[in-house]
């Protein structure tokens, strides 16, 4: 496992990200808190809890085995936002994002290949509760964006039900490809 590819699937995280936030910012508040039997049951709550999936495990990668969002309750799972100091616009969403993503950027820049093998505890909100598990840090960073992959496709299926006019694309290629295209641009 090389440094160079978890970056760079990280990379994609990132613009994926973006991606959804700019779609779900030409939303109505009423479309982005509509109710659906998939995801964490809305675009907003699903949009909180990738965010505070992506806050835990970063905040897990630098060593706290038992991390919590602020605004979370603690053991359950992230994104909750049931305590003091939930999240309550999507402005503030979108700016806590921003510098979580900063956060990353500086964790992912100092990683090694060295550092990929090391054993990460975390204890968990979802399968086996409670427990404190440990994991080698790259199954952890494959798993902060695989699990993304799996909330956007979410919250895409979302998008579409509520009728956005413009869905994000969310391929890794067409992130290439356009990197691709400025570089030829400039050229």
């Amino acid at each position: 496992m090389s440094v160079k590819l978890i970056s760079r699937l990280h990379e994609h995280r990132q613009w994926v990200n973006l991606a959804l936030i700019a779609s779900a910012e030409m939303l109505s508040e009423a479309q982005r808190k509509q109710t659906f039997k998939i995801g964490q049951g809305s675009i907003w709550k699903s949009l909180l809890h990738l965010y505070a999936a992506e806050y835990v495990w970063l905040e897990a990668l630098l060593g706290d085995d038992s991390p919590t969002l602020p605004g979370d309750l603690p053991e359950e799972l992230p994104g909750n936002q049931k305590g003091s100091g939930a999240i309550e616009s999507f402005a503030e969403l979108k700016q806590n994002w921003a510098e979580l993503d900063q956060r990353w950027n500086r964790y992912l820049d100092q990683l090694t290949d060295d550092s990929l093998e090391e054993i990460v505890n975390k204890r968990s909100t979802s399968s086996g509760k409670g427990k404190i598990h440990q994991t080698k840090r790259y199954d952890v960073l494959l798993h902060v964006c695989t699990h993304a992959q799996y909330t956007t496709a979410q919250v895409v299926n979302m998008l579409r039900q509520v009728g956005a006019k413009t869905l994000p694309d969310t391929m890794l290629i067409s992130m290439a490809r356009k990197q691709m295209a400025l570089i030829s641009d400039q050229d």
